[in-house]
């Protein structure tokens, strides 16, 4: 925003207590109860009639304020508190409650949401259901019709459900269960079986799908990663963005960007305003095609509700300008509020809605002031508005994301400064390729290309910000994180604010600097000096890193359920390179995460066992190898392999079912296919066993394999199925095992912890130890926890 522009004193607030009203008024009625909007918005009216009856010759300039608070009182009174009571006491809430099953005709609100999440044993990692918000037609239930026409969330399998659109109507049976949130959604439909007498979606929201469709096929002439982004910068189409590049948006505070909302509608529609003064088009003309534009913009991202918030705000400003006003935010901002909280109550809860309205009045009121004084101090236009709209945005928006998620990105301000200057170039060149991509492909794939260096940027940014120490910290959730957060702004602000306090803080800084900075960068405490092997914390999953004598050079042993926690224990490890990547067997919370091992590192070959199943798994690792240009090799019993200070033997498998190669394996075959490594190293032998039952662990018994190792990668996650004559007969010092924090599998079993425990070994878990390193120690194996 330039500095010129409108500061707070000249802004106009006289819509802002409508706005406010209607907003906590329909807040408090979700979160607590109805009768308590009918209060407030009495309140409100009241209030604004005593006003009129003072102000009607004494402020003449704020009766129409006070009309307006009038007015929403009255909405919040009557309408606004009916919508809420009839969402509270919906009879498909009463059915929720007592899990009953329904049959329902319902139409499909919102584009189907994938719910992501991690692979385990044969199930893949990725998206196996998603959520439909829809609006119920008709329900019946144990024969009988339900009266309502609620709204209610689908829960659903992910491969019938994911390709319905907005509009579309369906039949879907299933059970029922209260909702989760406090917004005016009346059940949660748990449904196994596909869509139902689905009806065709209209043209316009065909037409819609089939652009993005085209945007995602122009993509494809640049780089994976960017050819997933640059849809989701533009209509925020993230299923061709991996899991790892979405972690690294959001651990640097950019998760925003593939988020549809003002900033993009703000960026499109400058855009289309620029080029229609450039033609010396009247302002009113001007106003009418950019706003043609927004609707075609919104239309273009499914009409999702964070773009339908910016959508109206945008409407409500064009508006403005059509009529030859003087364009004012404020009021533009609070029209939207009160617009959107009438036409859907369950906006006020929203969280996007609340960060989208906080973001945009940090801009509105405090970057403009900030630009101002960092100008007349000396810093460039250009810098100073670099600087104080991502700090504005970040101070008003970090309460809401400090209580909803429970973090706080420390680098979010660094890296959206160095990411905005690319945001607005990236996102116009989308949408002119989103255009051109339905009926001019060619042209298509050259802006895609000119928007590729862009969108690169945006991912070695966001890469490298989510990788700063300390990136992420941790914080209270809920409402009291919130306000913890709040509390902390406040202290900032006025801290800065005083001149001596804020001397005293930049000291305290610059000893942060001087003092914790070096100690955790330069001289860290991780990894341990001489580390001979890391059992890497990577959720319910195995990846384990054992080192060579060549510094930044080790061997990893499995990848863990998703690309991300390896790619990081990795990096934490300063390993740069890979002779060999080992997976023990083709379950999914052993190979999900091997294409991240890849990024920033050469990797040398990925080694398999004889196992070929499942079959998905086997065709991910020969594809992720081939993509990557390296071998794929398949270790035999009795095969060494050797490194300088690292030699390693295959032992196992002994035992492979002779259905390995068929689809009838299953989850136990396949564990006991895993490969079994002993790894000599300078902190001793180590056993690392995959996951292997207790028919495999029987033949490496009956095998008369010498098994003993100060070192036991505990199979299958610290499971039940361990044999204990296999423990006795490893009879390990250290016992390392790889579990995920609050698993559903029960692991590791107390039973299996309690036979090694006896056998003298020193159990340690990843879900409460973090990474966890074996050491050499005057000869002998000794481990070294991170923490969590």
């Amino acid at each position: 925003m330039p500095a010129g522009a409108e500061t707070a004193a000249q802004q106009d607030f006289r819509l802002v207590p409508s706005a406010l009203v209607l907003w906590l008024g329909v807040l408090a009625g979700l979160l607590l109860h109805w009768w308590v909007a009918v209060v407030t918005g009495l309140a409100a009216a009241a209030s604004a009639s005593f006003l009129l009856w003072r102000w009607r010759a004494v402020r003449p300039r704020w009766f129409a304020g006070a009309c307006a608070l009038l007015m929403a009182g009255l909405l919040l009174a009557v309408p606004l508190t009916v919508r809420l009571f009839q969402a509270q006491h919906d009879p498909l809430s009463t059915l929720a409650d007592h899990d009953a099953t329904a049959t329902l005709r319902v139409t499909v609100d919102e584009r189907p949401k994938p719910i992501e999440s991690a692979g385990y044993a044969g199930q893949q990692a990725g998206a196996r259901s998603v959520v439909v918000a829809a609006t119920v037609v008709r329900a019946e239930a144990a024969g009988q019709p339900v009266a309502t026409t609620g709204r209610v969330v689908l829960l659903a399998p992910f491969q019938s459900w994911s390709k319905l659109l907005p509009g579309q109507d369906v039949t879907a049976t299933g059970s029922l269960a209260p909702p989760r949130d406090a917004d005016l959604t009346v059940a949660v439909v748990y449904v196994r079986g596909p869509p139902v007498a689905t009806t065709k979606p209209s043209w316009w929201q065909g037409a819609a799908e089939s652009t993005r469709q085209a945007l995602r096929q122009a993509c494809s002439v640049l780089s994976e990663d960017a050819a997933g982004l640059l849809p989701g910068l533009v209509v925020g189409d993230t299923s061709g963005v991996p899991a790892q590049i979405q972690r690294e948006f959001k651990d640097a505070g950019l998760s925003h960007l593939m988020a549809v909302s003002g900033s993009n509608l703000a960026v499109v529609a400058g855009a289309v305003l620029l080029l229609l003064r450039a033609l010396r088009l009247g302002p009113r003309l001007s106003a009418t095609m950019a706003g043609l534009a927004l609707v075609g913009f919104v239309v273009l991202t499914g009409g999702e509700p964070s773009v339908l918030r910016a959508g109206v705000m945008g409407a409500v400003g064009l508006l403005a300008l059509a009529l030859g006003r003087k364009r004012s935010v404020v009021p533009a901002l609070a029209a939207a509020v009160c617009v959107l909280v009438v036409c859907d109550p369950a906006m006020a809860v929203n969280f996007g809605f609340a960060l989208s309205v906080l973001a945009t009045a940090g801009l509105v009121l405090l970057a403009p002031r900030w630009v101002e004084t960092m100008t007349t101090r000396g810093v460039p236009p250009g810098l100073a508005e670099g600087l104080a709209i991502p700090l504005a945005a970040f101070l008003v928006t970090a309460p809401v994301i400090a209580g909803m998620a429970g973090r706080i990105s420390v680098v979010s301000i660094a890296a959206n400064v160095l990411a905005a200057p690319v945001v607005a170039p990236a996102t116009v060149l989308g949408v002119v390729t989103a255009v051109l991509a339905t009926f001019w492909p060619a042209a298509a794939h050259l802006s895609a290309f000119a928007a590729g260096p862009e969108a690169e940027w945006l991912l070695v940014v966001a890469r490298h910000a989510s990788r700063v120490p300390g990136a992420v910290v941790p914080w209270p959730d809920g409402w009291w994180g919130g306000l913890l957060a709040l509390l902390a702004v406040i202290v900032l602000v006025v801290v800065f604010r005083r001149p001596r306090l804020r001397m005293g803080v930049a000291l305290a800084l610059v000893c942060v600097l001087l003092i914790v900075v070096p100690a955790r960068v330069i001289a860290p405490g991780w990894p341990p000096a001489g580390w001979a092997m890391v059992a890497c914390d990577v959720g319910q999953g195995d990846a384990e890193v054992l080192s060579t004598a060549e510094a930044g050079r080790a061997i990893v042993v499995d990848t863990g359920p998703e690309p991300g926690p390896v790619d990081q224990c990795l990096s934490r490890l300063d390993v740069d390179r890979v002779p060999l990547v080992v997976l023990s067997h083709l379950h999914a919370d052993h190979i999900s995460g091997l294409d991240s091992v890849f990024d920033g590192r050469s990797v040398g070959a990925v080694a398999v066992g004889p196992g070929r199943m499942p079959v998905w798994a086997w065709r991910q690792v020969a594809q992720v190898a081939a993509r990557h240009g390296v071998p794929l090799l398949e270790l035999e019993l009795g095969q060494r392999l050797d490194w300088p200070g690292l030699s390693m033997e295959v032992i196992g498998p002994r035992y492979v079912s002779a259905r390995q190669d068929d689809d009838g394996a299953d989850g136990t075959n396949i564990n006991n296919a895993s490969i079994v490594l002993r790894a000599f190293t300078p902190a001793g032998r180590v056993l690392l066993t995959g996951d292997v039952e207790l028919l495999a662990q029987g033949d490496l018994l009956d095998s008369a394999t010498d098994l003993h190792a100060e070192v036991l990668k505990v199979p299958h996650h610290g499971s039940r199925f361990s044999n204990p004559r296999f423990l006795a007969s490893v009879a390990p010092r250290l016992a390392l095992i790889s579990v995920g924090a609050g698993n559903s599998y029960g692991h590791p079993s107390k039973s299996t912890v309690d036979t090694l425990v006896a056998g003298g070994a020193l159990v340690t878990r990843t879900d409460t130890d973090g990474d966890t390193a074996v050491i050499a120690e005057k000869g002998e194996p000794a481990v070294v926890r991170k923490g969590k």
